[in-house]
């Protein structure tokens, strides 16, 4: 899972957090949970909200439950307020992530024989770019079953407000107040 972070400098971030079990919502969730403990909350510890954008399908998809309530238990540890916007599907290109980071970490291992886990990642965290670009890798030690259900019941405990436009593709989640 990768995410991207830009300051108020020139330079930009990313973060990649690499799994070794499956790739579900969870392991979505649990990324952008790592990216906003080692980097997130230090470059930005005033903020309130977090924007994110995803594809439209896999892990992340606009129509997971378990996305929807992953992100929901990060609201209520966090205290942020998520703004959520999925890409449609068949966009998923559209990503800048695609662009601006899978290219320089390609170009960083080009050659390089991806023998170990170990390996994998010391290339990743080591890639950047002339335009400031710095990455960091963390390995993912938890496993992640798939198949896990949301029910009807947790589903109605989201605190989670649909946009006026597209609103199964745009929305707000909020902390939960007990």
């Amino acid at each position: 899972m990768i995410l991207s972070d830009r300051d108020q400098s020139s330079s930009h971030w990313a973060w990649v957090n690499v799994g070794i079990d499956h790739d579900t919502a969870e392991f979505a969730v649990e990324s952008i949970r790592r990216w906003y403990k080692h980097l997130g909350k230090e470059l930005y510890p005033n903020t309130k909200d977090l924007f994110i954008t995803a594809d439209g399908g896999g892990s992340n998809s606009s129509r997971s439950r378990l996305w929807k309530f992953c992100l929901q238990e990060f609201a209520d540890e966090s205290g942020l307020t998520i703004f959520m916007s999925h890409f449609p599907p068949g966009t998923s290109k559209w990503n800048k992530i695609e662009h601006r980071l899978f290219n320089h970490i390609s170009m960083n291992w080009k050659g390089q024989p991806l023998t170990s886990l170990d390996v994998i990642i010391n290339l990743i965290g080591h890639t950047t770019s002339t335009t400031g670009l710095k990455v960091y890798a963390m390995e993912d030690h938890n496993n992640y079953p798939t198949k896990r259900k949301i029910t009807n019941e947790q589903l109605n405990t989201l605190n989670i407000i649909r946009n006026d436009v597209l609103g199964k593709w745009n929305y707000k989640i909020s902390q939960r107040i007990s």
